[in-house]
């Protein structure tokens, strides 16, 4: 580690919402130049979904910037509390996964998060190394350093507590148990979303109660997804997955809005703020358009998970296709039998999730009603039509869905 602790402090705190506390933080990285000693870093994942989003990338950069600094990840892979569930900034209970599931998507994970992490520098755990052998006479004796009353004032269960709403001890033991994950991995700083704040600071408690120096918790910005209003989310269907085809992440981030876009140019990419403020600046004086700064972002984001060449093709292509009007050079296509169309003609509902266009009926009823749906050259409009589909037909749906008939 060639820079001074208060080079380190400056880089690391960047872009953080909650530390607890900068004066710590400090103090533990000069501790750690004196006893050359890299500080533990703690990040926890529920593999609640196989696929890593942008929205992880945010908590994943700053934990490459303590990498770079000398210091170790410990990212710990929840495959225990991915079986419980956790409600963090919701209103209701996350679905509990099967065991099968969690250690299915825990591989996913691994593999995924060295897109961005340093794994010489990485440890990683899985906290059922510690949390299955424990006995109901160890929970019990762990529950006790916790109070219902500390509890409830975690704003989510204060809330739902306020409605009347139902929460289960189950759910109260989700924090307990990642303030253990911190006690368990002697962890110097934790990272996490400000959702996750509460629980950052019952870990600082439970390492005091362990006799261990309490972690620096720190929390970075939810990134919203491409709703422009919701956390980034598989589960809303807001994302972008760093692992989605080249193709896909560049749409995805052409249809962010233009306000959005410089808080990913921030979050994903790390541009300076002197940087991004020059362009915004050129935005509003009218030198700069923003479709060219949206695509520079979508190839930039694009290139770090595939490639500098894949981000150029797939910029290019994008203007091919939505620029010019003309359909990708590459589309699936949907084999239609006899009976799909007895008399050439096919029900649109029907064509869009044949042609895996829509989930189901209701989805492809919306999308027809929004008009977002073309056959050849025909607009559909009415979900009850029946529309010719000859061989070769190409079916547009949305931005970015097409199919050609087989």
């Amino acid at each position: 580690m060639n820079t001074s602790a208060h080079a380190e402090f400056d880089v690391l705190a960047s872009r953080s919402v909650d530390l607890h506390s900068a004066d710590e933080l400090r103090a533990r990285l000069e501790s750690a130049k004196k006893e050359n000693r890299p500080l533990r870093v703690k990040y926890g994942a529920d593999p609640s979904a196989p696929d890593i989003h942008l929205g992880h990338v945010v908590g994943l950069n700053k934990l490459r910037e303590f990498q770079d600094l000398g210091h170790t990840v410990v990212f710990i892979i929840g495959d225990f509390t991915g079986m419980i569930g956790d409600p963090s900034g919701k209103s209701q209970t996350r679905k509990a996964l099967s065991r099968e599931q969690v250690q299915a998507n825990a591989k996913t994970y691994q593999e995924q998060v060295f897109k961005i992490l340093d794994p010489a520098r990485t440890e990683t755990r899985f906290n059922s190394e510690w949390l299955s052998p424990m006995s109901f006479e160890d929970v019990i004796r762990l529950s006790a350093h916790v109070t219902v009353a500390q509890m409830l004032a975690r704003d989510d269960f204060g809330k739902r507590y306020a409605a009347q709403q139902p929460i289960s001890l189950v759910e109260f033991l989700y924090p307990l148990v990642q303030a253990y994950d911190s006690v368990m991995v002697r962890a110097d700083v934790e990272l996490g979303g400000t959702d996750q704040l509460f629980n950052l600071l019952l870990g600082r408690e439970l390492q005091k109660v362990f006799g261990q120096p309490p972690q620096i918790a720190m929390t970075l910005p939810l990134l919203e997804g491409l709703d422009g209003v919701n956390k980034m989310s598989k589960s809303l269907g807001n994302y972008i997955g760093v692992n989605e085809p080249p193709k896909e992440i560049f749409g995805k981030v052409m249809s962010v809005s233009d306000e959005l876009m410089w808080r990913y140019f921030s979050l994903v990419l790390c541009r300076p703020d002197p940087e991004i403020a020059a362009m915004r600046r050129r935005v509003q004086d009218g030198s700069l358009h923003p479709r060219a700064v949206k695509d520079e972002l979508a190839r930039a984001v694009v290139a770090r998970f595939h490639g500098a060449e894949a981000g150029r093709a797939a910029s290019e292509e994008f203007a091919r296709v939505f620029s010019q009007d003309q359909v990708p050079a590459d589309i699936p296509t949907v084999r239609l039998e006899a009976a799909d169309r007895p008399d050439g003609r096919m029900n649109i509902v029907a064509l869009l999730v044949k042609a895996g266009l829509a989930s189901s009926n209701s989805e492809a009823r919306r999308l027809v009603q929004q008009g977002a749906v073309r056959v050849g050259d025909a607009k559909i409009s009415d979900p009850k039509a029946a529309v010719d589909v000859p061989a070769g037909a190409v079916i547009r749906c949305g931005k970015r869905g097409f199919a050609r008939v087989g």
